[in-house]
């Protein structure tokens, strides 16, 4: 259930006319009908911070509060309701700052500082708090209560800001939204407000302000059409995400089958694959229709598309005479997680530093603080050659798909795979080059603001080893030693003999080595790598498992792909900040798992214990998804209930 409290405290702006009303009557009563419309389930008007604190302290849910001088579109304040960014979110203007209003200095869209001198916006006098911040907004509102220079709902968005409390912006771009103090400013913000389609602006709104080239001028131009289309017909973004996961399949099984019709058939399905996977986004903005679920399915549909392609790549490939098109696709599959891994740490990275600003403006004079000015200069400059090469040279998923289609459909399944993974390659250095001189400029720990174990997928076995320091090292000569043997298992197949033993017993000695840092503190400013390490150490010692033991490629690619998918899930949930797995340590652990593969290759059964552990790591995968958004849901809201 979801609580609105107009704040009719203060300021003035409260008390303006409005035209039909008698003189003198507050605007309250307006909002309060805006924010039913937007939404919410019950409406009060709090006379004082007092009485705001009693409402808060009833609440049981979300709780909106604003102030009575706002004047702005509805849909404005149901997007801050319906926000998917964070549980505590803010309104935040570009209008210059009057008296008594909030300044707010924002970073990767969070509220880093209220009343900072370099602020970017002013507080908007609207703010969503989440259940578990409720008890921080009832006390601020205490607080609050002896006044202050500020309005009564800026001392509480400062307040919070000050206890630590994680505030996301909310920007408002298209739409209407200004805090007014007298009777000239209010009739100037309605106007605003009448001139404005509301419909056309959040039809625009549901494209992604920043995007990346392909998206945004081969995509974005007419994917918004699809969207409109696909919210009359009533379809929701689950129906769409789905429909794009067959448009991928179908593109691989193509590119699988080969021949130029099919690779050009394949082409432009996954074209059409893509567009799909941005409408969903886009309808899921444009109705206001978002979930956990929703958010949680885009991430693992988006991955396993893409590797569903490279599957039918390596088969492509193969098919057509190539001995290593499986390896090419298991390669690609490698890299690009790996590579994800990196993406999300480093953005949990960036986000700590984002909160902790002395921190980050230490040494600006230095090469990470230059790159760092430098890399804030191209972003701000939209539209610039360096903006697109920016936002291009990083290989997004855009970019991914049009060169897998354009290369597949002209040049066939071998030149796409090897297209992949040069760009990926080379967008990978770059990246880790540009973000390891950013890192060690930040100097922020940011391993010790999350659940560690859990998002590196540890398991009983590494935290029961020894513990030992210097996490970074230990899973760098892990995944070198997965590496050497992968090498070594390829020389000794290809020269028809066999791996000695000894060789996969001193790498599984190494990865072991990396899994007792799992209790180690993640300190350094180079650990956020540590989890990409791993997974590289992990993939390429089941690969080299699989290859020593003669198992079939197409088996080698489908325990990785499983894998995968266990790792995306931990992804996911690192993102959003959400518990584990129902099963998750029936997933073993990676360190587990490697001895278990290594057991089955020392016996002689590799492909068998291959086979095994990833059908069982399957079920389990399947299973504790339906007890995620399905069972659990279902029995917290007392009957059947399905995750859509």
């Amino acid at each position: 259930m979801t609580l609105a409290i107009v704040l009719a405290a203060d300021p003035a702006a409260g008390h303006l006319t409005e035209p039909g009303r008698p003189a003198g009557e507050p605007l309250t009563e307006r909002l309060a009908a805006q924010w039913r419309r937007a939404g919410a389930d019950d409406v009060r008007i709090a006379a004082d911070l007092t009485e705001l604190a009693d409402l808060v302290a009833g609440a049981t849910g979300p709780v909106l509060v604003s102030g009575a001088d706002l004047v702005a579109h509805t849909a404005v304040l149901k997007h801050l309701a319906t926000s998917p960014v964070g549980p505590t979110v803010a309104l935040v203007l570009t209008d210059p700052p009057a008296p008594g209003q909030a300044t707010v200095r924002e970073e990767r869209g969070q509220v880093v500082e209220v009343g900072a001198a370099d602020a970017s916006g002013v507080f908007g006098g609207a703010l969503r708090v989440g259940a578990a911040d409720l008890p921080a907004l009832a006390d601020a509102a205490r607080r609050a209560v002896g006044g202050g220079p500020l309005d009564a709902v800026d001392r509480l968005v400062a307040d919070l800001a000050a206890r630590g409390t994680l505030i996301f912006a909310q920007r408002v771009r298209l739409l209407v939204a200004h805090r007014v103090g007298d009777e000239a400013q209010r009739v100037a913000a309605e106007s605003a407000v009448a001139a404005v389609d509301e419909d056309r602006a959040e039809l625009k709104l549901s494209v992604k302000e920043r995007d990346d080239f392909f998206t945004t001028f081969f995509v974005s131009t007419w994917s918004p059409y699809v969207t409109k289309a696909a919210a009359r017909i009533g379809i929701g973004p689950t129906g769409v995400t789905m429909v794009s996961v067959a448009f991928a399949v179908a593109a691989a099984v193509l590119f699988g089958v080969g021949g130029r019709p099919a690779l050009v058939a394949g082409a432009v399905l996954l074209y059409l694959g893509f567009v799909l996977d941005c409408v969903d986004g886009q309808l899921a903005r444009y109705t206001r229709h978002f979930s956990a679920w929703g958010g949680w399915l885009d991430t693992m549909a988006d991955r396993f598309k893409e590797y569903v392609v490279y599957a039918g790549l390596g088969f492509g490939a193969t098919h057509a005479g190539f001995r290593y098109g499986w390896a090419l696709a298991l390669a690609a599959m490698t890299l690009q997680t790996v590579r994800h891994m990196t993406d999300t740490w480093y953005g949990a990275l960036h986000d700590e530093a984002a909160r902790r600003p002395k921190v980050v403006s230490a040494d600006a004079g230095g090469i990470g603080g230059k790159l760092n000015a430098a890399s804030t200069r191209v972003q701000a400059d939209t539209g610039s050659v360096s903006y697109w090469l920016k936002r291009t040279v990083v290989f997004p998923i855009g970019e991914r798909w049009a060169l897998i289609a354009i290369a597949a459909a002209l040049f066939g399944p071998l030149v796409a795979l090897c297209a992949v993974l040069v760009w990926g390659t080379l967008a990978f250095a770059y990246t880790g080059g540009l973000r390891t001189l950013r890192a060690r400029w930040m100097r922020v720990p940011v391993l010790t603001t999350v659940d560690a174990a859990l998002h590196r997928d540890d398991g009983l076995l590494a935290r029961t080893l020894p513990t030992a320091r210097r996490p970074l090292l230990l899973a760098v000569l892990g995944a070198l030693g997965a590496a050497g043997t992968l090498v070594w298992a390829l020389l000794a197949v290809h020269g028809g003999g066999d791996l000695p033993v000894w060789v996969p017993v001193l790498a599984l000695v190494l990865l072991l080595g990396a899994a007792r840092a799992s209790r180690a503190p993640h300190d350094g400013s180079l650990d956020w790598l540590v989890p990409a390490a791993l997974r590289a150490a992990e993939y390429l010692f089941a690969i080299a498992i699989g290859v020593a033991g003669r198992a079939p490629a197409w088996l080698i690619f489908g325990y990785v792909l499983v894998l995968t998918l266990l790792h995306y899930d931990l992804t996911a949930r690192l993102e959003k900040r959400q518990s584990a797995p129902p099963l998750h340590a029936a997933t073993l652990g990676w360190a587990a798992r490697s001895v278990l593969l290594a057991i089955g290759l020392i016996a002689g059964y590799a492909s068998i214990a291959l086979a095994t552990l990833g059908a069982y790591l399957l079920v389990v995968f399947v299973a504790s998804v339906v007890l995620a958004w399905v069972v659990l849901p279902a029995r917290a809201h007392g009957g059947v209930r399905s995750p859509g």
